[in-house]
């Protein structure tokens, strides 16, 4: 895998995350797996903190002058080169025996996802990306570059959101409701596979009213280089400002006009 710029650091990202596959693939569905609950009422696994703390370790030895933000033992990714990590994006299927979960890994610098790798095994597929070079995906027919729709109305677009219960408590109910309604189809894939989906051309927009900046870090880079657009739902484009909107690009400001507030 040669890519100019960030191609040492993809090529470590994806070392990282087939070291985290070998952990999550052996712990899902495990009969004596540890669930908790953080202080957000959110659960965390024995997996999510091994996944974690591998990774850490491996950039420790490979890449110790980076920070590290990670969901389970924080960190920051406020300047220079950071690595920003979700060991399991989507912990509440990866527990109940739902096999749509992936490892998030990006790599950040001076606040700009420039390496983004997304890793489902148990969907057996793996996207990646970093700037200037395109986004790829790979699953059991091989590898393709990826490219975002070229659907360029509303009414025929195909969305992705949350909960509606998410939308009332964070940003607005009837917002959310509009923009379904002005849709073709909307369906509720959530957490990375959502905005991998729009990065793949299979959906159009997908939007996320509350989200921490591992959950989308590498989904930017991604649907970005895939020829899409990403934001958070005011229109900054930003990973880490508390929400989250992929389009093909050709949709976005449509989409921007229903949710802003």
């Amino acid at each position: 895998m040669t890519v100019p710029g960030y191609g040492d650091d993809l090529v470590l990202a994806t070392r990282l995350a087939d070291a985290a596959d070998a952990i999550t693939t052996a712990r899902f569905r495990a009969l004596d797996l540890r669930v908790e609950r953080k202080p957000d009422r959110t659960p965390v696994t024995d997996a999510d903190t091994a996944v974690e703390d591998a990774i850490r370790a491996a950039l420790a030895a490979e890449r110790p002058e980076d920070a590290v933000l990670g969901e389970e033992r924080g960190g920051s990714a406020a300047t220079g080169r950071a690595w920003v990590l979700d060991p399991i994006d989507g912990t509440k299927n990866f527990l109940r025996g739902v096999p749509v979960w992936a490892t998030l890994i990006a790599l950040v610098v001076d606040g700009d996802p420039v390496v983004g790798m997304i890793s489902a095994p148990l969907l057996g597929r793996r996207w990646w990306a970093a700037t200037g070079s395109g986004a790829f995906s790979s699953d059991s027919a091989g590898t393709r570059q990826l490219s975002v729709s070229g659907v360029s109305s509303l009414s025929d677009a195909y969305v992705s959101t949350t909960d509606v219960n998410s939308w009332r408590e964070y940003h607005s109910r009837e917002k959310y409701l509009e923009l379904l309604d002005v849709c073709w189809e909307s369906r509720a894939f959530g957490d990375f596979w959502q905005h991998v989906l729009v990065a793949e051309g299979a959906m159009d927009v997908a939007a996320e009213c509350i989200v921490n900046p591992w959950d989308v870090a590498a989904a930017q880079v991604i649907v970005t280089e895939a020829g899409g657009r990403f934001s958070d739902l005011d229109g900054a484009g930003r990973y880490d400002n508390g929400s989250a909107l992929s389009t093909n690009g050709l949709l976005h400001d449509d989409v921007l006009g229903i949710l802003k507030r």
